[in-house]
């Protein structure tokens, strides 16, 4: 009587994810993908056969649209903005130095920087961290060449909504938001996506 109660159950739970898997709509806003640490990637579906998003003249966080400028000091005290960019292709990243998923995507944004035409600007989540001496020691023992900006009162965390650690925005050269990653990324998934950005 329990083996039949439970093959029932097996059965039903089976029947379920059957269910839910075939029921699954390609209507949805993004497309998820999952990275090499396990964490989510969201991306734009593609607007056009070749993946084209819709550019528009609004400033904000979606993609797409002008990705809101902002003005911080980096870590040796040189003040950055991120229209100084302007005609370059830039990824603004998000992270920390407790952040596990953030530690792992490090050293792939290090080797894009060092091999492709892109700007990086890692953006720390200053307000989280114990020390200003405890990124430094990070960013020295990762061997961070790129802009390293101090997010001291998180203003820049808030106009950018992040809410999941690490988070990033790659703008094309017009300041546009081309594809936006919540949780870390891989360099293949780098690669592939900085592609699609001019």
């Amino acid at each position: 009587m329990k083996k039949a109660i439970l093959i029932l159950v097996v059965l039903g739970m089976f029947g379920w994810a059957v269910y839910d898997f075939t029921s699954t709509t390609d209507e949805t806003v993004v497309e998820e993908k999952t990275g090499s640490s396990g964490g989510k990637i969201t991306s734009p579906p593609p607007a056009g056969e070749k993946g084209d998003v819709k550019k528009t003249d609004e400033v904000g966080i979606s993609v797409g649209q002008i990705a809101p400028d902002f003005k911080l000091r980096t870590l040796e005290g040189k003040t950055v903005r991120l229209s100084d960019y302007r005609g370059e292709r830039v990824i603004v990243n998000f992270w920390a130095t407790w952040c596990p998923p953030c530690r792992a995507e490090i050293p792939d944004f290090q080797k894009l920087y060092e091999k492709k035409d892109v700007e990086i600007l890692a953006v720390n989540l200053t307000s989280t961290e114990k020390s200003k001496e405890g990124v430094r020691k990070f960013v020295k023992e990762f061997g961070m060449t790129f802009p390293v900006l101090m997010d001291v009162n998180s203003d820049v965390a808030e106009t950018y909504q992040v809410r999941a650690y690490p988070t990033s925005y790659m703008i094309d050269s017009s300041g546009h938001i081309q594809f936006k990653a919540l949780g870390a990324m891989n360099y293949d998934l780098m690669i592939q996506e900085l592609a699609k950005v001019e």
